[in-house]
């Protein structure tokens, strides 16, 4: 069981790797929406690196009416510091690594701990999987919008894109994850 929820889950990962460097590493997805460029760049990041220095989430509101409300239709900013420099990034790249090839191995032994109905049909297999990029879509990535944070087309994107991948995901581990066969012989998952 355990040898083929590992493989499963290592070839699920490769699926979600290649789909990630392709992704952002080619069509440059996630930095054409987290990466966009100022004009005055090298300005307001000296502010920044001079007002901020606890990682976190700030926002910047507009200043209140004098009867103490935001005014309507004045932009709220947000700015995100994890606490790390460029130095960080390769020892970054390892736990992305570690959670590339773990996220798809616990969805693999998640299937396996399902009905027989669901682990019997390619199609039902995949859509676990399916399930599995719309929980993330839905809890984690369409949470991500509103005052201070994404605009809500990159919000979907994001989504979108989640479920894109657990989709291949699903198509490769349910391809290897199969019933058990029965009788004699009989090797369980």
């Amino acid at each position: 069981m355990m040898k083929r929820v590992i493989i499963a889950g290592v070839l699920g990962g490769v699926v979600l790797m290649v789909w990630t460097f392709v992704v952002n590493g080619i069509l440059r997805f996630q930095a054409n929406i987290d990466m966009k460029r100022i004009p005055a760049e090298r300005e307001v990041y000296e502010l920044l690196k001079e007002h901020i220095a606890d990682p976190g989430r700030y926002i910047f509101n507009p200043e209140v009416t004098p009867e103490g409300r935001f005014p309507d239709g004045q932009p709220v900013f947000s700015v995100l510091y994890g606490g790390t420099g460029h130095e960080s990034a390769g020892g970054l790249m390892w736990v992305g690594l570690v959670v590339f090839l773990f996220s798809p191995m616990i969805g693999a032994w998640m299937l396996t701990q399902t009905s027989e109905r669901v682990k019997s049909s390619y199609g039902r297999k995949v859509l676990f999987f399916v399930a599995i990029g719309l929980l993330l879509a839905l809890f984690g990535d369409l949470t991500r919008f509103g005052i201070g944070s994404y605009p809500a087309k990159d919000a979907i994107a994001f989504a979108v894109n989640h479920v894109v991948a657990w989709t291949l995901v699903g198509l490769v581990v349910a391809w290897r994850i199969r019933p058990p066969k029965t009788g004699a012989g009989a090797e369980s998952y």
